[in-house]
């Protein structure tokens, strides 16, 4: 399975979505390819935001050697999941889709724990420490929702 996580600029919530997904596809002996990418170009080769490095190392998940790039419609080619953390990020990524094909493997990451209610994973990059927790903890869940239809998946 190949896996991409997306949000704006790639240095708080799909860094920290591609962190927990691989760890938790390694934990469950499950191979694949897990990256991340923004929509926009603003941290292009910059690392996570440090708040971010922080809450990871203190859960057990680091993601301090990932560095941010732009989302490019080579990455449909690429994975055959895209998981958007926000509808406007779902948005950009669909507008950049060439056929039906690419716009059906593009989706809200927080609908595998809450189905259909096209949740916001919020951008915690204006507010405290609390708010990268909160982000943490919803993307841990929702990670674990996929890790566990892959493992669902694989022995049907």
């Amino acid at each position: 399975m190949r896996i991409l996580m997306v949000c704006l600029g790639n240095i708080c919530r799909s860094p920290m979505a591609e962190g927990l997904m691989r760890r938790k596809l390694l934990e469950a002996n499950l191979t694949g390819k897990v990256d991340s990418a923004g929509t926009a170009n603003f941290h292009i080769g910059k690392s996570p935001d440090y708040r971010m490095v922080q809450t990871g190392k203190i859960q057990g998940t680091p993601i301090n050697d990932l560095k941010a790039r732009q989302f490019s419609t080579q990455d449909f080619e690429d994975f055959d999941l895209i998981y958007a953390m926000d509808k406007a990020n779902y948005k950009e990524i669909i507008s950049k889709a060439r056929h039906e094909r690419d716009k059906q493997k593009v989706l809200l990451i927080l609908n595998e724990i809450s189905p259909n209610e096209d949740l916001d994973v919020p951008d915690p990059y204006y507010d405290g420490m609390d708010a990268f927790k909160e982000v943490y903890e919803l993307l841990d869940r929702a990670t674990e929702a996929i890790k566990n239809k892959i493992l669902d998946d694989k022995n049907r």
